[in-house]
């Protein structure tokens, strides 16, 4: 038998198509009509989140299996026309692109599937990285998609994973409101919560494991382990047919982006990457109109704008309370804007240290304890009740606590990338390839 590596992207729009559709369905034909043997399940890949070309979630799908060598073009065709047969091609944004990669994933397209992660990379870049590790591609219409259909086959998840199971709807139902008991949805979220995570933003009183598009997916449920999601699947009450459901181990809620991140420096910034920076606060938070909120931050090499938008919710209250003085690390992405200091849009922040909040206070009267008032310029201060006057004297500093602690803050799950991980999940990576699939882990 052989190993093979199927590796497919930029199939979808923002009008319809998934993906993760073309996936599951895959799964089904390649195991029926080409007898293949699922080595992992399903990777869904998610890239640089930045990329200003992509359609939605810039996510890409890799398939590893083991066939007899005589179904290699089967499997081939099927491929090839699973991708022809669901692909958005009328969208002008949508490129697709195949790979196929037999034998082990070489060294060098693990470096490149971390390069999509925190860079923008070239489609000459990716036929020359094709070329070099023989991967033979398919490409339609200008072929992006080969760029993640590569980074998809070349991400192995070695350093975090989560899973995520995921349902289409039947075709008749796309594009028409999603009919899923809340409650269930609120009781599945009791019973797995923390092993199954971002099911419902509770700040917000809003349910997450439905997307609001036109897309095949009727739910998606993100966790730990396979065996709960699939559990966490059984608890959910849908009121209209699912066509098919599908496992898929993921990068999703890992910070892989970021964790491939080196300090920059600001004047090392560069737009549609990634970006942590340590940086002071050098001037008072802003709100702007639509209710983001502004703040002035720098180091020694530049100034740069941090803005924490709107639907981040009460991650603004965060960064409304950081005072001139504050170091953080500062996560997230700078796009360019004409005629506009570089403004990082902030993912989330670290607060490192706290500067000392001050505040002076006219000084209390030395004979009956009131607050006294001035008694004008290079005057002192006078005692209204009692008549005393000191000159010689100035004003109180008290310093008042702060209302921050150091630490790592998110905005509200709504406003969380695929990628983002949850506080929840921290110290809890996932680094163990599973050695075996669980049970009926895809239907049909």
């Amino acid at each position: 038998m052989i190993q093979l590596n199927i590796g497919f992207d930029d199939t979808d729009s923002l009008t319809g198509g998934c993906t993760t559709y073309i996936g599951a369905r895959l799964v089904h034909r390649l195991e029926k009509e080409a007898k293949a043997q699922f080595t992992d399940y399903p990777n869904l890949i998610r890239l640089n989140p930045n990329i200003p070309y992509k359609t939605r979630g810039n996510g890409a799908v890799c398939l590893r299996i083991k066939i007899e060598e005589n179904m290699l073009q089967k499997v081939e065709e099927i491929v090839i026309e699973e991708i022809e047969e669901n692909s958005d091609l009328k969208c002008e944004k949508t490129h697709p692109g195949i790979v196929f990669l037999q034998g082990p994933v070489p060294p060098q397209l693990k470096t490149f599937a971390e390069k999509a992660l925190t860079d923008v990379i070239t489609l000459k870049e990716a036929i020359k990285t094709a070329n070099k590790v023989n991967a033979k591609t398919v490409t339609y219409k200008k072929g992006r998609g080969i760029i993640g259909a590569l980074a998809a086959i070349g991400n192995t998840l070695e350093n975090d994973h989560t899973y995520e199971l995921l349902t289409y709807r039947t075709p008749e139902h796309w594009g028409t409101p999603r009919t899923v008991d809340t409650q269930s949805i609120y009781l599945m979220d009791k019973l797995t919560h923390p092993e199954t995570f971002n099911n419902i933003d509770h700040q917000e009183q809003r349910i997450l494991i439905t997307p609001r598009g036109p897309d095949p997916v009727l739910y998606g449920i993100r966790g730990e382990t396979p065996e709960i999601v699939k559990l966490a699947h059984k608890i959910v009450v849908s009121y209209e047919p699912l066509e098919r459901w599908v496992i898929y181990r993921t990068n999703q809620a890992t910070d892989e982006h970021l964790n491939k991140t080196k300090l920059k420096k600001i004047k090392d910034i560069k737009p549609y990457t990634p970006t942590k920076t340590l940086v002071k606060i050098i001037d008072t938070p802003k709100t702007i109109p639509g209710g983001h909120v502004i703040v002035k931050a720098a180091d020694q090499t530049g100034t740069i704008h941090l803005a924490a938008y709107e639907p981040t919710g009460n991650f603004r209250k965060i960064i409304k309370k950081l005072i001139p003085g504050d170091t953080v690390i500062a996560y997230g992405t700078v796009k360019p804007k004409p005629n506009t200091p570089p403004t990082l849009n902030l993912e989330k922040i670290e607060i490192i240290k706290l500067a000392p909040k001050i505040i002076y206070k006219n000084p209390k009267c030395p004979k009956c304890g009131k607050t006294m008032e001035s008694a004008g310029k290079n005057q002192g201060y006078r005692c209204k009740k009692c008549k005393t006057h000191i000159k010689k004297i100035t004003k109180q500093k008290i310093q008042i606590p702060r209302q921050l602690k150091p630490g790592t803050y998110l905005p509200t799950p709504k406003a969380h990338r695929h990628l983002t991980k949850p506080l929840q999940r921290y110290g809890k990576e996932n680094k163990t390839k599973p050695t075996k699939l669980i049970p009926k882990w895809h239907h049909p």
